[in-house]
């Protein structure tokens, strides 16, 4: 899957497929995850931990989506009780099940 969601409202931002993620044991929300991975247009690839992510995220450098059951969903920066920021995809509730579902980094 090559294309990005179609965008709710106009955003300058690049958008970046995650293809990929380092998934962690821990069952703090926040912690699930703690690196994603995609590829540049010209191929080579690319990875950010959870902090570079989420400031890219929040800067509007990127704007991330990832494939989830076969449907492109926009990836958005979430909080947790405590004021912990992570990533989840749009279509998740708490947990980040949906970016749970992408492959791990090879």
């Amino acid at each position: 899957m090559n294309e990005s969601p179609t965008p709710k409202e106009a955003n300058l931002a690049t958008p970046r497929q995650i293809l990929s993620i380092e998934k962690t044991d821990r069952p703090e929300v926040h912690d699930r995850i703690s690196q994603i991975a995609g590829a540049n247009p010209d191929s080579t690839p690319w990875t950010m931990n959870m902090p570079e992510a989420i400031s890219a995220a929040e800067s509007g450098e990127f704007r991330f989506y990832a494939s989830v059951w076969g449907r492109a969903v926009w990836v958005v920066v979430a909080t947790d009780a405590g004021g912990t920021k992570y990533l989840k995809a749009e279509t998740d509730g708490l947990q980040p099940n949906n970016l749970l579902t992408i492959p791990a980094r090879p």
